[in-house]
């Protein structure tokens, strides 16, 4: 993946990932149904709030620290970033939504920003710390390349309120977490209530695969991930003309279990494993489940809720 000679549009979209194409694949694989789903119908049961201790506030604590987010949660998105006013990038709808499902009061949200899947470019790191400035976030970024920078990474990661990785390399990334013991680490904290959230990369990552360029342009599955969503993840679904196919031909022959999938702007909540609504940045853009029938994939869209924009 290129980082250099990138001009504003491109280095844009590159934060929000890559968009090769690949060959359409057999049309008998696919069958799509119309059926559409609003996504708060898919919250068939109340949410169940952590029975944890609290605080003298109410804050659900884990050991020492104060937990936010009242049970683990992710928010896996295929956006989150757009061009500032006075900055290179901003942080969009969904970076905000991840901190309010954080449910952080009285004091300045605390992000933590992991690069690791464009090897910690430092120029983004720049402009992730002057986005979070912006917003009125406190951001540590976490770097591995080339060594870490936080000497504590797990008691560093408990302290904050959100994780947002961002995309590039997926297989990278998850090797890399995998050496530094990233994946543990992040497991904890998820069951502690730090909200994990993050864009393409960044959020495979956190199913049991999906599809990627992480090893060439010719998008190929990936089946390694987390796996803290029992599912698989399909990002860029409307912005990369290969993504759809493969999906539903991984899905087909089993290679993926159902699957879940976002337009560019759109982001999915779980709580614990649960998928409980989808939202966006974008108006009209969509979410999908894609599960098997047989030998095919049969599609289902869910309709997003709309974000406020951010103010400012």
């Amino acid at each position: 993946m290129e980082v250099r000679g990138v001009g504003m549009r491109e280095e844009v979209e590159l934060l929000t990932g890559p968009h090769e194409l690949v060959p359409h694949f057999g049309e008998q694989l696919i069958r799509v149904r119309p059926k559409r789903i609003h996504s708060r119908g898919l919250e068939d049961r109340p949410l169940r709030r952590s029975s944890r201790r609290r605080s003298s506030d109410g804050t659900p604590l884990v050991g020492s620290r104060a937990m936010t987010a009242s049970e683990p949660t992710i928010l896996a998105t295929s956006g989150g970033h757009r061009p500032g006013d006075r900055t290179r990038v901003t942080f969009d709808a969904l970076v905000h939504h991840a901190v309010e499902l954080a449910e952080v009061r009285g004091r300045r949200p605390r992000v933590m920003y992991v690069g690791t899947a464009i090897g910690d470019a430092e120029h983004f790191t720049t402009r992730m710390t002057e986005a979070a400035r912006v917003a009125g976030f406190d951001l540590t970024p976490l770097h591995l390349f080339p060594m870490p920078n936080l000497e504590d990474i797990e008691a560093s990661v408990l302290d904050q309120d959100v994780v947002w990785v961002m995309g590039g390399s997926a297989a990278n990334l998850l090797a890399v977490w995998r050496v530094h013991g990233l994946d543990a680490v992040f497991r904890r904290a998820w069951q502690a209530g730090v909200v994990l959230s993050g864009v393409s990369a960044g959020s495979l990552c956190w199913f049991r695969g999906g599809t990627t360029d992480s090893f060439g342009p010719e998008l190929r599955p990936l089946t390694d991930g987390l796996g803290y969503l029992p599912y698989g993840n399909g990002v860029h679904y409307d912005s990369d003309a290969g993504r759809r196919p493969l999906v539903h031909r991984l899905v087909a022959d089993g290679t993926l279990p159902d699957t879940h999938c976002t337009d560019d702007g759109v982001g999915l909540v779980y709580r614990g494993t649960r998928l409980t609504e989808a939202v966006t940045e974008i108006p009209g853009k969509g979410a999908y489940l894609v599960r098997r029938e047989g030998d095919t994939a049969v599609e289902e869209r869910i309709e997003p809720r709309l974000l406020p924009s951010p103010v400012g």
